[in-house]
Formats: C-alpha cells, structure tokens, sequence
C-alpha cells in the first residue's frame, strides 16, 4: 500500500513538471518563432486582440505595427444576435480608428503596443499562476505564433479568462 502511494505521489510531482516545462517550451518555441516571422516582414504588421462573452457580447482591437512602431489602433465592440437556423450575426455597436497621433486616446480596447511586449508579458503574468489554483492555457497557430495566452482560476464558470486571444497576425 505504502509503494501505491509513493507511486502515485511521484507521478502527480512529474506530470505538474512536466505541465510547467511543457509550457515553458511551447512559450519559447513560439517566441522563437516570432522573432523569426518578425524579421522575415521586416517587423511590420498588424494583430487583433479579441474578447468575447457566453452571453454574447464581443470585442476586438486591431494594432498596426510599421517598422518597430506602433501607427494606429482601431476598435469595434458589439454582441451576437442569434436566429434560429442561422449562423449569429455581429451587430457593432461601438467602433472608432485612432493613427499614431491619437494613439490610446480612447478608453476601450487593448493598449497600443507591440506583440514583443506581449510576448515579453506572458512568462510573467499569465504563465507564471499558481497551477493549484487556476487552469494554465497556451495556444499558437500553425507556424508557431502566439494565439491565446492565459488562465482561469479553477471553479469559475462564465467568461473567466484572464490573458489574451490573439485573432490574427497579418504582415502589411
């Protein structure tokens, strides 16, 4: 009984290991990648950050990247309205564009910054939880870049994610 035990209690300290160490290489993989992705357009891009609710509601703010600097952020805000035998239909309620004149001069939306400040944020905010106490999620799509980064404390039910969803990378 005591060896059931003491097997039982390795396997549980290696498999939290192995959860740590597994998002900490797919995280540096990813990084990896976007410095690499990054050079190749000559660090000039345009991402959206998105949020979206079980009831409905919706956001995304896009930031426009050209040569290492940020140049415009825009936003549009709205929820879904659901018909019955069709697909759910958007319908905006807030939306407005901001160039690097004006940049973070509205209240909604994500912050105007790189995906290198992202990045940079990860490891340290939303990857670096208690595992105990909070569910750990990192995603990147199909060449490696960061999709969605974050956690949900265990026991939350609705709209709980604490992080950022990554809808897009686009080069300009």
């Amino acid at each position: 009984m005591k060896l059931l035990v003491a097997i039982v209690l390795i396997t549980s300290f290696f498999s939290c290991k192995k959860d740590s160490i597994q998002y900490a290489s797919e995280f540096e993989k990813s990084k990896q990648a976007w410095n690499s992705y990054k050079a190749s357009i000559g660090n000039s891009y345009s991402y959206i950050i998105y949020s979206g609710s079980v009831f409905g509601g919706y956001a995304e703010t896009k930031i426009t990247v050209r040569n290492g600097a940020v140049k415009g952020r825009s936003y549009l805000a709205g929820s879904y309205v659901y018909n019955q035998g069709q697909a759910p239909l958007l319908q905006i309620m807030r939306s407005w564009t901001e160039d690097s004149a004006a940049l973070n001069t509205h209240q909604e939306g994500d912050a105007a910054v790189l995906l290198d400040e992202i990045y940079a944020q990860a490891p340290t905010v939303w990857l670096n939880v208690e595992k105990k106490k909070n569910d750990v999620y990192f995603t990147s799509d199909s060449i490696g870049l960061i999709t969605s980064c974050g956690y949900v404390p265990k026991g939350c039910q609705d709209d709980c994610f604490i992080g950022v969803h990554i809808k897009s990378i686009t080069p300009l």
